[in-house]
């Protein structure tokens, strides 16, 4: 699992006009899983099922 800073930087995700996160395959804004218990986020595509983490 890749974090969304190295997945923007090699272009598998991309930021819309509202800077919302999208997959750059399926251009579908991704959705958010939140484990209170643990200090990332989790980012999934919705279309893919593709996951990145995000450091809170």
């Amino acid at each position: 699992m890749k974090s969304i800073r190295k997945a923007l930087r090699e272009g598998e995700l991309d930021k819309d006009t509202y800077d919302r996160l999208v997959c750059g395959e399926c251009e579908q804004p991704l959705k958010t899983e939140n484990d209170p218990d643990k200090i990332s986020t989790l980012r999934i595509c919705p279309d893919c099922d593709d996951t990145w983490k995000e450091i809170r």
